[in-house]
């Protein structure tokens, strides 16, 4: 447990001597919690001693004593006040500044690592985890900590009385933290258990709600809540085993602590009996032995709570050692935006996608590429915007490796229309600047206006204001995708990359929009990715990608005069869009 305890010290930071001063205040509080005992026994022993006739009691030790126990109570509340506002507000700080890092690691680690872990463990981990700290983490540090000192204070009180009575109270709390080792042991085993199931019931319970719209499509939704019910099944059994597992070193923890408590009444008794203690005392020590314990008591919680602390600790660590894109990388500005590609390699995991690919974006020209599903294509526009990290070969821009530049000197150069848009729980004002956060409302009126958007958001209800459902859920797909190309247009950068821009546009719309990408890319790289022929036709540059391969390059013409896919495929096109019913 004091590992885990200094686990948590070192986690509050700068903060940890707030942390220690708290401590003292807690030693403080529990001696200001002894004295009231010991002031009623002292006017115990008064009120017999003049029962007895061997003094007088006057009025002068009534006052005396009540302003004694005033001042007990008084002190015993203000220091708790102080170990309180000392103490538990780090975890709320920490947790604060902790989130915020987080957050801004993950902007900087590959793509893939998002591939590899799943959300409901993300959100696991930013909300529930590190909630469960911010509540947990300074309790621990005063149950356990501030606990073992009220107890220390106590024991200490007791010496003055009886050194006896203060070496069973103190054997008592020994053997206790004996029990209590070997259930931190036990909690080890159980903690990643533990974590495991919470992180599985967080992550079944959002497919569960993102797939609500499958499960009422094809009336499964009895299929689709058997994963649910398995994961809060998983995590109700394994809560049950964890308290099966405690009970009997909680019991012997409790045990001890109690008997030392009949064994502080035991050896008082025997002391008055002999005479060796005034009886004020003796009722003074029975009192003590109700008390001392009290707070050392609540620690068994503990003992779990830290495990899971820990665990908790292990995965944010792991969170934030995930090597990010920008380590030996630096600010670079760029004086030209061509990009190539030399021998570049990419795979997912083990599964390749690219594969030794090699060409040039000239500078201010148009790219297409176009291929299969699967083929490869939105990968090469994520290595341009160092999404992902080329497993072989360059990737360059400017002819600079992009290896040597900074994720935010890369992107600083490019906006991207993705084919898959994800707008924010926010106003359709802040989505539209995302990328320009200092533009004036002229200049998102003219984005907005270029990208067919500006009518069909002046009828939202509170128009530029109207605060977006979370991914754009109460928008269409194609005016989404509209909103995602006019926050492009306003950003305004040297590189554009759009990626099926648009795929999700109606017909209506498409070639206001295409004048407006038009009007967007002029003096620009551009780089689409598309398979309509209005769209790739006036392309300088077209790349077929087939197999994580550049099969074929040239100009519209040039391919349409080869036998190979490119041809094959517009082919393919044309008899589609033709299909009638």
């Amino acid at each position: 447990m004091l590992a885990s305890i200094r686990r948590i010290i070192n986690w509050s930071g700068e903060r940890r001597r707030r942390l220690y001063l708290g401590c003292i205040y807690s030693f403080l509080h529990s001696l200001f919690a002894a004295m009231p005992i010991i002031g009623a026994a002292y006017g115990l022993n008064l009120i017999i001693g003049d029962r007895n006739g061997s003094l007088v009691l006057t009025a002068h030790w009534v006052v005396y004593l009540t302003g004694f126990m005033i001042f007990a109570v008084a002190g015993r509340f203000w220091f708790a006040y102080l170990r309180a506002s000392t103490q538990e507000s780090i975890g709320y700080e920490v947790t604060a500044e902790q989130r915020l890092a987080i957050g801004s690691h993950l902007k900087q680690v590959s793509m893939g690592f998002f591939n590899r872990r799943n959300a409901g463990e993300l959100a696991a981990a930013v909300t529930t985890d590190l909630s469960f700290l911010e509540m947990m983490g300074m309790k621990m540090v005063d149950v356990v900590v501030n606990g073992y000192i009220g107890a220390f204070a106590m024991v200490l009180c007791l010496s003055f009385y009886s050194v006896q009575a203060a070496l069973v109270a103190a054997a008592g709390i020994g053997l206790s933290a004996v029990f209590l080792q070997l259930l931190s042991k036990k909690s080890k085993e159980n903690a990643p258990l533990h974590q495991q199931a919470q992180d599985s019931m967080i992550a079944a319970t959002l497919e569960y709600i993102r797939g609500m719209a499958v499960v009422k499509a094809y009336k499964q939704a009895g299929i689709s809540k058997e994963g649910i019910r398995l994961a809060y099944k998983r995590s109700k059994d394994i809560n049950l085993r964890i308290e099966r597992n405690y009970v009997p070193f909680n019991c012997l923890h409790i045990f001890s602590l109690h008997a030392a408590s009949v064994g502080i009444v035991l050896v008082s008794a025997w002391l008055g009996m002999h005479n060796a203690m005034e009886l004020a005392t003796v009722l003074m020590m029975a009192v003590f032995s109700f008390v001392i314990f009290s707070q050392v008591e609540t620690i068994n919680n503990a003992a779990h709570v830290l495990r899971v602390i820990d665990a908790t600790f292990e995965k944010l660590d792991g969170l934030l050692s995930e090597a990010r894109l920008d380590e030996g990388s630096r600010p670079v500005e760029l004086s030209s935006h061509e990009i190539r590609f030399d021998n570049v390699t990419f795979a997912y995991g083990q599964r390749p996608v690219l594969r030794e690919i090699s060409f040039t974006v000239p500078e201010h020209k148009t790219t297409a590429i176009i291929g299969p599903s699967g083929s490869g294509k939105s990968t090469i526009c994520h290595l341009i915007a160092r999404f992902y990290q080329a497993g072989q070969g360059v990737v360059s821009i400017g002819g600079v490796n992009i290896r040597e530049m900074s994720s935010d000197s890369v992107l600083r150069n490019i906006s991207m229309v993705f084919q898959k848009v994800y707008l924010f729980h926010d106003t359709v004002r802040n989505n539209i600047c995302f990328g320009k956060p200092d533009a004036c409302m002229e200049e998102i009126v003219e984005a907005a206006r270029k990208a067919c958007c500006h009518d069909f958001i002046m009828s939202l209800p509170d128009g530029y204001d109207t605060v977006i459902g979370e991914g754009g859920s109460t928008l269409s797909g194609g005016e989404k995708q509209r909103i995602s190309i006019a926050r492009a247009m306003l950003k305004n950068a040297p590189i554009i990359i759009l990626d099926e821009a648009t795929a999700s546009v109606d017909p209506e719309n498409e070639s206001s929009i295409q004048q407006a990408i038009g009007a967007l890319v002029q003096g620009k790289t551009l780089i689409t990715i598309a398979h309509r022929l209005s769209t790739i036709q006036n392309a300088d540059q077209i790349l077929v990608v087939d197999k994580g391969c550049i099969v074929q390059k040239g100009t519209h013409g040039e391919l349409m005069r080869q036998e190979g896919l490119y041809k094959r495929f517009l082919t393919i096109r044309e008899a589609a869009a033709g299909w009638k019913l």
